[in-house]
């Protein structure tokens, strides 16, 4: 199996980079119309940033308002609506949903895709992954696009006006990162790209844990201050490109298929991608059965920035056996990334993970 490493064409980030669309879409060779997938909060953030820059470039653009949801019925109605335009180039601008439901109907209709996230939640705004749910938030699949984004722009004042909520959440799933990796290597398992992983991959990955563990603290402090510094320009940099490119080039396992497990207990539909992955952390690590140095500092970061440790943290309280095993059943379902672990992994091994990780979480916030 060949080593594969993937990446967006160009990647851009820093204040008020929003101010360099125009001219960094022009720089690829890019053209209009360019069709802007995006909610109303980042269309009015944005909105005049995108007429200024897009303006002095001659680049004409339209809006299409994001339903919330990336769901089918979404993408088709992304890509009926840049058909409609005659839309050459489509953007998502927003959050992990915009970007995927964007980036897959730009797949869809074989146009490129540029990649301009407001928050930095999660990892997705650098990859060729979009992830489809149901109307009702329910994880279905990850679909694999054959490329990656021709440019991510990440404009950092714009990131740092996001509700700090989101930088958490971010950091929840950057954790899970090399972790994650290092299983898929143990394993053997193929990337997203169907090679094995390449050293820069695994350093980067690894590189993102590092960063959160020298920065992560000290960023949420600067933002909750509203300070773009150092610190907090390096944990969006993990959040979205260190943790977007070690992920998909090295792969997914447990904490990702835990995740995509507590999609099916609705008590989590109020938590985000990143918060229910910093506890699918905790679960993988009760599968590996990791040693107490790592699960502690694990917890410890965790507690310090404000990402859950205990299923009381991430809406179940009270998750009954029943709903426990359908988290277990879905978190194991053929062709899950749960299968990247290097050895097997059952239902009934998720479900003692989950209540081992649960347990692990109340006993360490008691001992605070």
């Amino acid at each position: 199996m060949p080593a594969v490493f993937c990446a967006p064409l160009r990647y851009t980030q820093g204040p008020d980079a929003t101010l360099l669309l125009g001219r960094e879409i022009k720089g690829l060779g890019l053209a209009g119309p360019v069709l802007i997938v995006s909610s109303a909060s980042p269309r009015r953030l944005l909105g005049p940033a995108w007429s200024t820059s897009l303006g002095e470039a001659s680049i004409p653009f339209r809006v299409h308002d994001f339903a919330g949801e990336c769901t089918d019925a979404e993408v088709a109605r992304i890509a009926a609506t840049a058909r409609e335009t005659g839309s050459v180039v489509i953007l998502g601008a927003g959050g992990g949903k915009a970007l995927d439901a964007a980036r897959a109907a730009a797949c869809d209709l074989d146009l490129p895709f540029v990649s301009c996230p407001t928050v930095a939640s999660t990892d997705a705004p650098c990859s060729a992954v979009s992830v489809i749910y149901d109307d009702a938030g329910v994880f279905l699949r990850a679909r694999i696009l054959p490329r990656n984004p021709e440019l991510v722009l990440v404009d950092t004042r714009v990131i740092m006006q996001a509700p700090v909520r989101t930088l958490v959440a971010g950091m929840g799933d950057a954790l899970s990162t090399m972790f994650e990796a290092k299983a898929c290597v143990r394993a053997g398992k193929p990337n997203f790209r169907g090679g094995s992983c390449t050293r820069t991959a695994l350093a980067m990955a690894e590189l993102c844990h590092q960063t959160l563990m020298t920065d992560g603290v000290e960023a949420l402090a600067d933002a909750k201050a509203g300070r773009l510094t150092p610190a907090l320009e390096h944990v969006i940099e993990a959040n979205t490109l260190l943790s977007g490119l070690g992920f998909e080039s090295a792969g997914l396992a447990a904490a990702h298929g835990v995740h995509n497990g507590l999609t099916a207990a609705p008590g989590t539909h109020d938590f985000m991608h990143g918060e229910k992955v910093a506890f699918g952390v905790l679960a993988q690590l009760m599968l590996e059965r990791a040693d107490d140095a790592t699960l502690e500092q694990v917890l410890r970061f965790c507690t310090a920035v404000g990402l859950p440790v205990t299923l009381a943290q991430i809406g179940c309280r009270d998750l009954s056996k029943e709903t426990l095993a359908k988290v277990a059943a879905r978190a194991t379902a053929p062709g899950e990334v749960t299968h990247n672990m290097p050895f097997e992994v059952t239902p009934t091994m998720v479900e003692a993970a989950i209540l081992a990780a649960d347990a692990r979480g109340r006993k360490f916030l008691e001992r605070r």
